[in-house]
């Protein structure tokens, strides 16, 4: 039997599950922006909410005279409160971009990067009191590309999340037994949101974390330096094959069009940037160098 759901999120997932035969009950938007608002209104009608505070009783009672079967929360950015969850017959259940418990938080994807994983994936996971602590439903995994950023990889997760979101409402809807796999609080690793600082390029780190922070945080926010007193965004770096061994970590020179910077074991070379936010090829970096001041950080 299809699935009476409310929502919670952003509308493509909303869509998809109307497009499984499930009913809409209600479609909470998370962003008034979002791909498929407007279609999600022509579909669902009053039944979408733009950015609702999840808080208000009047959203609780409303969800609870719906009596829906199930809370589904696709990419809500905010923590749906339990007794919302609990409106429903089957409770709530979220997913999540990483293989939890590893990278519980805000930037899994950023955080799967930075850490040098080879694999990651979903995790369709029931709506717990604290972020990302519910029993895992189903998870399915997803290779890392190495030449893949931040962007790429959140791009490559959204067909598997939905994929393992619409199989578990059907399995929902036939009435099967999901197994509920406890998460191993031994292995949880966490994913915080970067501060601005944290942004910086430190070039004492080894070669390696410096390209992996390089592609974790590009295209946005991005990972930042200074050179000659100039702001420098990072969009695209890769190893350089030699390097002078007198210069110092963060020390760099131009060389064939391309700007050479000093890493804790090695360097890199800069492909792609933003000087001052605009938009910088190579040669506009190198172009920095050719005054002799190494970089600060």
């Amino acid at each position: 039997m299809p699935l009476r759901i409310a929502f919670f999120g952003l509308p493509l997932a909303a869509l998809l599950l109307a497009k499984d035969g499930h009913s809409i009950e209600l479609c909470a938007v998370c962003r008034k922006d979002a791909l498929g608002v407007r279609r999600a209104r022509r579909v669902f009608g009053e039944r979408v909410l733009v950015r609702p505070k999840v808080t208000d009783p009047a959203l609780v009672d409303r969800v609870r005279r719906l009596a829906p079967d199930l809370v589904v929360s696709w990419f809500w950015t905010t923590r749906l409160p339990v007794r919302l969850v609990e409106a429903a017959r089957l409770g709530g259940i979220g997913v999540h971009p990483s293989l939890l418990p590893r990278h519980r938080g805000p930037d899994p994807t950023t955080w799967a990067i930075l850490s040098g994983d080879a694999v990651t994936g979903v995790s369709v996971h029931r709506i717990a009191e604290e972020y990302d602590t519910g029993a895992i439903l189903e998870q399915e995994e997803l290779a890392i590309d190495p030449r893949w950023t931040g962007w790429d990889l959140a791009r490559a997760l959204d067909r598997p999340s939905l994929r393992a979101l619409r199989r578990t409402c059907m399995r929902f809807s036939r009435g099967e037994t999901i197994a509920e796999i406890p998460q191993d609080e031994d292995l949880v690793t966490h994913a915080p949101a970067l501060g601005e600082d944290e942004h910086a390029i430190r070039w004492s780190w080894p070669t390696d974390r410096v390209l992996r922070h390089i592609r974790a945080l590009a295209p946005t926010p991005g990972a930042f330096t200074e050179i000659a007193g100039t702001l420098v965004t990072v969009l695209e770096a890769r190893k350089a094959p030699r390097f002078p061994e007198a210069l110092e970590p963060g020390e760099g020179y131009a060389e064939g069009g391309f700007a050479v910077i000093r890493t804790g074991d090695g360097a890199v070379i800069l492909v792609r940037g933003e000087i001052d936010g605009a938009p910088a090829p190579a040669e506009a970096l190198a172009r920095l160098f050719l005054a002799p001041e190494p970089l600060l950080g």
